[in-house]
Formats: C-alpha cells, sequence, structure tokens
C-alpha cells in the first residue's frame, strides 16, 4: 500500500529546505545569467553573499588552537626543565670543586704541618744530640786512674787523644759559664748543658767561645793543646752534676746514655 498524504493544506517547508531551495535556485539562475541581467540589484547581492558563504572554507578546528597554544606551553615547560637542570648540573660540578679545592687546601695544610712538626722533631733531636769532644778520637786514660798526676790521687775525667791543634767541640747544647784559665786544667770550657749537668774540657792551646754563648752539639769551642797541668797534648774531658769540683761522674757512661759510641 502506497503511502500518502493527506488531503488539504500542505505543511510549508522547513527554513533550512527553502533556504536550500531558494540557493539551488539562485545559483540556476546566476548560472544561466538571469539574475545578473533581470534580477534586482538587491536580489543579486543577495544571490551573491549566499554563495559566497557556501563557498568560503570552513573555520579553523578549534582543536588545533589549543593544540597548538598546549605545544608552545610544553615546549616552554621543557625549555625551562633544561635550562634548571643545567644550573643543576653547573651547582654540582662548582660544589664538586670547591669540595676539592677544600680538600687540597686541607692536605697540603697537613703536610706543611707535618714538615713543620718533622723539621720541630729534627732540630730537638739535633739539639739533644751528643757526641764525641774530639771526633774519631779514643780515650787514653780513663776515669778514676790512680796516680801522682792527679792532686786528689785519680784521674776525675778522661783523656781523648788529640794533637795540638785539633778542633774540639761540645758534646751536646748548652750555655758557656766559663772560658779561659782554670788552674791546672790550662785554658778549659765549662759548659751547662740543657739537661742541667756539666760538661769540662781542659789543657786547651786556645779557647773560641764566650761566657753566657749557647752551643750546640758540634760547636767548636776551642783547639786541644798541653796547657796547664799536662804530660802532652790531649784533651781532658769530665762530666759533673754541678759546677763544683768533685761532683764528677763517669764520662764514658755519661756520654753512652746519650747514645755516644766510645
Amino acid at each position: 500500500m502506497a503511502f500518502t498524504r493527506a488531503t488539504g493544506k500542505h505543511r510549508a517547508p522547513g527554513r533550512m529546505t527553502r533556504r536550500s531551495a531558494n540557493i539551488a535556485g539562485v545559483a540556476t539562475l546566476t548560472a544561466a545569467g538571469v539574475i545578473g541581467t533581470l534580477a534586482s540589484p538587491a536580489l543579486a547581492a543577495e544571490a551573491g553573499a549566499a554563495l559566497a558563504q557556501e563557498a568560503a572554507p570552513a573555520a579553523p578546528d578549534r582543536a588545533i588552537v589549543i593544540d597548538d597554544s598546549l605545544a608552545a606551553k610544553i615546549d616552554a615547560q621543557a625549555d625551562a626543565q633544561r635550562l634548571a637542570a643545567r644550573k643543576a648540573a653547573k651547582a654540582k660540578a662548582e660544589a664538586k670543586a670547591a669540595a676539592r679545592a677544600k680538600a687540597e687546601a686541607k692536605r697540603k695544610a697537613q703536610a706543611r704541618e707535618a714538615e713543620e712538626r718533622a723539621a720541630r722533631a729534627a732540630e730537638r733531636k739535633r739539639l739533644n744530640a751528643y757526641r764525641l769532644p774530639v771526633a774519631g778520637s779514643s780515650v787514653t786514660t780513663g776515669y778514676r786512674t790512680g796516680g801522682a798526676l792527679w792532686s786528689s790521687g785519680s784521674h776525675s775525667g778522661v783523656d781523648f787523644r788529640a794533637t795540638s791543634g785539633t778542633s774540639v767541640v761540645a758534646v751536646g747544647a748548652g750555655t758557656v759559664v766559663e772560658a779561659g784559665w782554670g788552674g791546672a786544667y790550662g785554658n778549659n770550657v765549662v759548659i751547662r748543658m740543657n739537661d742541667g749537668t756539666y760538661t769540662q774540657y781542659g789543657h786547651l792551646s786556645s779557647v773560641a767561645v764566650n761566657v753566657g754563648q749557647s752551643v750546640s752539639p758540634g760547636t767548636s769551642i776551642g783547639l786541644s793543646g798541653s796547657t796547664g797541668n799536662s804530660t802532652g797534648p790531649h784533651l781532658h774531658f769530665e762530666a759533673r752534676t754541678s759546677e763544683e769540683y768533685g761532683t764528677d761522674i763517669d764520662p764514658v757512661a755519661y756520654l753512652r746514655s746519650h747514645g755516644v759510641g766510645v
């Protein structure tokens, strides 16, 4: 059965239907040249406007604009992140360099301090070192040897072999308390040692130090000879606990207690 409409007044075509028909009609008439020659200017303008609207390109998709803005924002964020990363890396590198410089400065300071400690220790060792009063010599007359040569009846020191004019040195560090003629000792030097003991060097041909002078181990104090109560060139050496005669101690034992091989 065929579908039919009710008789009577038909429904008016819708707005969009009318507009489409009008545009189609106008297009036909324009193509035929009718509107351009016969129609009114207003109609021609309306038709032209309609055609222009239909032929105009579609507006850009908003999503594309949004995507471009978002991409720009992402790029800006990426640039900022890269810049921040570079700054962080630079700061980290600078911190490491500063730490290395600080460590190097500390190492150098410690090295200098160690060198200074070593130098001080070496100086203390040098000042505390003892040696023979005549280099390479040996004892010819021992301590407490008896005989008429000594007024006390025995030798209060030891004699070291030394030809006249041989250099005589301080056995250790101290201060000269006597320098010059000493009676039976001839030209002699007495030194108060830094440990509080005293050492005496007799029968010198000449004296090279003065009272009050500080001496170190190995400082030349004079030349050996045979002045005073002496039978020939040699060095008379004594060690005492004080300046007073009679406080003598064994010079060989004294030197050995300070590390000197005699």
